[in-house]
């Protein structure tokens, strides 16, 4: 009956998708150009990039569509090339956006510099941007002003070397995102736009504890989210890459979900986040935090608009005081949801603590709790809310 109501949940998250892609979105057609850039502060760098764009029919080389769009430019995992991730441009592109793929640092040996990586996301989307209102350029007045760097593990790792001290961006998203070298941990303190990261549950190659939390926590963002998809891998967020999957089939924990279902829920909550940050798009953004609120297939953290990271934040719906706390907590449930219990659980995942109540105010004594770093969980019938918990 369990994976009755899982296959029932995804179907279900399935057709909710693509209804929202039907009504939010044109469909456009997706265009494909391959144009080597170079940069010329780096000894004219040659940087070969595969960019996917909103075309008036599909093909290689067709003409853009009318408009102006935001681009991403999107940092592909070690070992891996461009075309692992075309499930994302499929799903994003139609929605009118540009992607921008470098194929730098794609070898095993020598291996990949990751600081020259960053800095090849980083120059296109400056460069890429600046040919808007270049009247020879393929680009001419198809950008908008908007943009994001995304990228997967070492790509992932990497956006974070590019966003860091960037006043040229307006937003970060990754996923599964590895440390690098210079450590991409350090360099998500100097990010303060917009940051989504997603992390698998289950990723046995960039361990959340060792990776993506870390890069949250020292994030300096005003607005962060963290999403868990539960289950989830770390491959999983590309297409089948048989360089990735041989070294996660050898990782442990292994993901106990699929790579299609993992796709659907990461593209569930990645849609409309972009479509409000990088389109503003306000019905997006409210659509987002409703997703990200009532999805029983994710778990998050979120940091917006506050200095105190569990204030009441809009659309969300628990919040705690004080934080960091000494030995009591008052729990403040902020819907009309009934709540079954509240788990503590340490940052390798390993629960603490765990408390039943009914009720929408609730004290909790943290006596048992080591000075520390915890995530607190309110957990609702069909679904799960997390924060994070610092106790002194």
């Amino acid at each position: 009956m369990k994976n009755k109501n899982l296959l029932f949940s995804i179907g279900l998250m399935s057709l909710f998708l693509m209804c929202s892609v039907q009504s939010s979105a044109q469909n456009y057609a997706i265009g494909h150009k391959q144009i080597t850039f170079t940069d010329p502060a780096r000894s004219n760098r040659s940087i070969q990039t595969e960019i996917y764009y909103p075309a008036t029919s599909a093909g290689d080389n067709t003409p853009f569509v009318a408009g102006q769009f935001p681009l991403i430019v999107f940092g592909h995992g070690f070992v891996m090339a461009w075309s692992s991730y075309q499930w994302m441009w499929d799903s994003i592109v139609p929605h009118g956006f540009i992607m921008a793929f470098p194929r730098t640092e794609g070898s095993m040996i020598p291996t990949p510099d990751h600081a020259a990586f960053g800095l090849d996301l980083a120059f296109l989307n400056d460069f890429i941007k600046s040919e808007n209102s270049n009247s020879s350029s393929f680009f001419y007045q198809h950008l908008s002003n908007k943009s994001a760097i995304m990228g997967h593990s070492m790509g992932g790792g990497s956006s974070f070397l590019a966003a860091e001290n960037n006043t040229n961006l307006t937003a970060l998203v990754n996923f599964a995102a590895a440390n690098t070298t210079p450590s991409s941990i350090t360099a998500s303190s100097n990010v303060t736009i917009p940051t989504l990261i997603f992390m698998g549950e289950n990723d046995g190659v960039a361990a959340p504890a060792t990776n993506q939390i870390p890069m949250y926590d020292s994030c300096a963002s005003s607005c962060k989210t963290l999403v868990t998809i539960l289950g989830g891998g770390h491959c999983y967020f590309a297409d089948y890459n048989f360089n990735c999957s041989f070294g996660e089939g050898t990782s442990s924990p292994q993901p106990t979900i699929t790579m299609d279902e993992q796709h659907v829920r990461t593209a569930y909550l990645l849609i409309p986040y972009i479509d409000n940050i990088l389109k503003n798009n306000s019905a997006s953004g409210t659509l987002f935090m409703n997703r990200l609120n009532e999805n029983i297939n994710t778990s998050y953290l979120r940091s917006c608009n506050t200095t105190n990271i569990n204030d009441v934040f809009e659309n969300e719906s628990f919040s705690f005081y004080p934080n960091p706390a000494n030995d009591i907590i008052n729990i403040t449930i902020n819907n009309n949801k009934k709540p079954k219990f509240v788990t503590i659980k340490d940052m390798t995942g390993r629960e603490i603590l765990m408390q039943k109540f009914e009720s929408n105010e609730y004290l909790l004594n943290l006596k048992s709790l080591e000075p520390g770093s915890y995530f607190i969980s309110i957990n609702y019938k069909y679904s799960t809310e997390t924060r994070i918990l610092i106790k002194k």
